[in-house]
């Protein structure tokens, strides 16, 4: 089956989720970041993960919006910065995180060749639409589509079934492309083609799947349809 759709996760894959810690330690209000950055970026990344998972396990939904807040407020106390103006700062970039530099001419090669385009993220609507329009990206998405939709994180069946009810086609004509090893084997295993962008040359997970193509960054996407 031809690919017809190409649907990205969100953070991490499109938007670079260290740029937050990153731009704030470079301020000089928030110069006790300077050395903790990278582990508090980690930190907030891992436990905004493990949270979403854990809620959806529990049957404990919130918005992702909350779970971002608890993650960080976990980073923070771990990394020994107590400062408030700091967790607020912090907050406020992550509404405006930069798209990595190769997104934006990989989306804008897909839309030439006529592909469908959206992403499909654990974030809320309000998140999303502010990081993609800070991104610059919105004129090459067809959807912006959230897990608030159906009310439970990924990996659940029910937020991949949001791409179909969207765009239509068989599962197998959905080429699914996340930078989270488990996110990539999530969707493999619901049916969509999958690509896991490998940024840090992690292993792949041992999982009930596998992605179809690993790759270092989204420059390689559109060969791979």
């Amino acid at each position: 089956m031809a690919i017809t759709t190409c649907v990205f996760d969100a953070y991490g894959t499109i938007f670079d989720v260290n740029a937050a810690a990153q731009a704030a330690a470079n301020e000089p209000d928030h110069a006790a970041l300077a050395d903790v950055w990278p582990a508090i970026a980690r930190d907030w990344r891992a436990k905004q993960l493990e949270y979403s998972w854990l809620r959806a396990v529990a049957d404990r939904h919130c918005d992702f919006w909350q779970v971002t807040q608890d993650g960080l407020d976990w980073a923070l106390e771990a990394n020994g910065i107590a400062s408030d103006a700091t967790r607020t700062r912090l907050l406020e970039l992550y509404w405006e995180l930069s798209a990595y530099p190769e997104a934006p001419a990989v989306l804008e090669t897909l839309k030439s060749r006529g592909m469908n385009t959206a992403i499909l993220s654990n974030g809320s609507p309000k998140m999303l639409n502010a990081a993609v329009t800070s991104a610059g990206i919105d004129r090459l998405l067809d959807d912006t589509l959230s897990v608030e939709d159906v009310g439970i994180f990924k990996p659940s069946d029910r937020v991949y079934d949001m791409v179909g009810d969207r765009f239509g086609g068989t599962k197998d004509s959905v080429l699914f492309v996340s930078s989270n090893g488990w996110d990539a084997a999530g969707a493999a295993g619901y049916g969509f083609r999958t690509v896991w962008v490998n940024r840090t040359g992690a292993p792949v997970d041992r999982l009930y799947a596998r992605p179809h193509h690993v790759v270092s960054d989204l420059t390689a996407i559109p060969e791979l349809i």
